[in-house]
């Protein structure tokens, strides 16, 4: 799995322009055609989440992510390659790795 984090006031200018958001779609394209790609999706702004926690019996719900950090969970990448080395070669190449992060990140397998 790969995990895309940044932070927003972080972000050049830029990476909300057209041309960037272009290479977004490259780079999910050439994901999807190397067979690597399984699913990725964008997710919406923090300030849409609702955190639910059950405690003592009692469903509680938060707004807003659980952690408080300056970086946001922006989106993911599900990818199945042969092995960790190609995986961290794939971040590498996410293009908002010159000012953000990618936490890559096994799936658990349950036999």
């Amino acid at each position: 799995m790969l995990l895309i984090y940044g932070d927003p006031s972080e972000a050049p200018p830029e990476s909300q322009s057209q041309e960037h958001m272009q290479r977004w779609f490259d780079y999910t394209n050439e994901l999807q055609a190397a067979g690597a790609m399984k699913a990725g999706d964008a997710l919406q702004m923090p300030d849409t989440a609702t955190t639910v926690r059950a405690r003592n019996g009692e469903t509680l719900l938060t707004d807003g992510p659980f952690a408080e950090t300056k970086e946001i969970l922006g989106g993911f990448y599900l990818i199945d390659v042969e092995d960790l080395d190609t995986a961290l070669g794939w971040a590498a190449k996410m293009p908002n790795i010159e000012y953000g992060s990618v936490e890559v990140r096994p799936v658990m397998t349950f036999d």
